[in-house]
This record gives structure tokens, sequence and C-alpha cells, in this order.
């Protein structure tokens, strides 16, 4: 299943692919070379595909559990001063994202959007510590029963040049959700509440909607 973000650029490049490996086959003769054509433009396909590609995943909804939004790998866990929003101190979980990740947003948490906004910047590589706040971005935050206002930015990297979010204020954000897709390489940061309980550890791998980065295990469900 493929995300619907990328239907056309998969449509364009099947019929780039096609062109290229009847060309080579009609007017190249040296044989090497026609294949090594081929298999450069089949390998393009398979790049591309897999960059779009959109798993399902099914969830089993915890009002006392924060998902993962992303696939990737946890680059930083520490507090901050969250400076749009809330303007004080919250954890933040940031998940840095390769070219061979899976690039959907899903919502971390179930609950309703209370702000949407998109942020024009830089395209600083996406683990800058400086990128959070100047690169091109945007800042969403779900009220959510347990947990309160959570908050979590997509954020382009340096070869990120499209950030697509979904979620508008007033909307129902469900967990596990698509709420967006982020195009190559980028990075997205969760702000959680100092009481949150973070399960994940720096470096570790999580995949997007089935990971628990926190939990409030203490309250009742």
């Amino acid at each position: 299943m493929f995300h619907k973000e990328g239907f056309k650029i998969i449509l364009i490049t099947f019929f780039i692919t096609g062109f290229v490996c009847l060309a080579a086959d009609a007017y190249i003769p040296i044989p090497w070379l026609t294949y090594s054509l081929q298999a450069i433009a089949i390998f393009f396909l398979i790049i591309v595909l897999q960059f779009f590609r959109n798993p399902k995943r099914p969830v089993q909804f915890n009002h006392n559990q924060i998902l993962a939004p992303v696939d990737g790998k946890v680059v930083v866990i520490e507090e901050v001063i969250e400076n749009e929003f809330f303007k004080d101190k919250r954890k933040q979980i940031s998940i840095f994202m390769s070219p061979i990740n899976v690039h959907v947003t899903r919502y971390p948490a179930s609950g309703v959007v209370q702000y949407s906004k998109y942020h024009p910047g830089k395209y600083l590589v996406a683990w800058h510590p400086k990128s959070s706040e100047e690169n091109e971005r945007t800042t969403v935050v779900v009220k959510t029963p347990k947990f309160g206002d959570i908050l979590y930015r997509q954020i382009a990297g340096a070869l990120a040049r499209r950030i697509v979010n979904y979620a508008k204020k007033g909307d129902a954000a469900i967990q596990g959700a698509d709420a967006g897709f982020i195009k190559f390489g980028s990075r997205v940061d969760l702000f959680l509440p100092l009481d949150a309980i973070v399960t994940v550890q720096l470096g570790q791998k999580v995949v997007g909607a089935k990971t628990v980065i926190a939990t409030l295990n203490d309250r009742d469900e």
C-alpha cells in the first residue's frame, strides 16, 4: 500500500522507467550498457516505491500511552523550554527519519487538535540543535484525556522540501491515524508533560503507531 502523497511521482517514475527500459533495448547495441541502464531505472523505481509505502498498522487505543508518530531513531530525550505554544518546561523526544524509513506521520494519541501552524524556514540537517526552531516545520497540539495538551512538530531536513500536515484546529485526532507526510529525511519532535514516563532510550529504533514512547501508568484508565 502506498501513501496518496506519492501517487503522482510513482506514476511518473513508472513511465520514465518503462521508457528507459524500452529505449535502451531498442537503441543501444551494447548489451552490458543496455542491461546497466535498465537496472538503474528499475532500482530508482524501487527506491521511490519504498519511500512512499504506507503499511497498515492496527492500533489498540490506550489513553495512557503515547505512540511513536513516525518510524526512525530516537536522537533526543531531554527537558527543554518549549517556546512556541507552552512557553514552559516539557519533556522532548525527537525521532530522526532517514530516507529509507516510512515517512507517514501518525497521531501519537487520541484527542482534539487545539493548534496547528505552518512555519517557513531553513533546511538545516535534521539533527542540528536549532532545526526544531529554525527549519521549515509544522506544529500541532492535541488535547488528550490523560496527558493534557501534547505537541508534535514535523521538521524538514536538508533533503526534505515538503511537509504535508492534515491536522486542523478542531479535528478529532485518532491515535495511529494518518496525520501527514514528510518527503525525504527529516525529524519529528514530541513535547510531553514532565510527569510523562519516557519508555524509549537514545539510539532506539521506533515504529510509528507501534512503539510506546511514554506512559502515565500511575493514572487510572
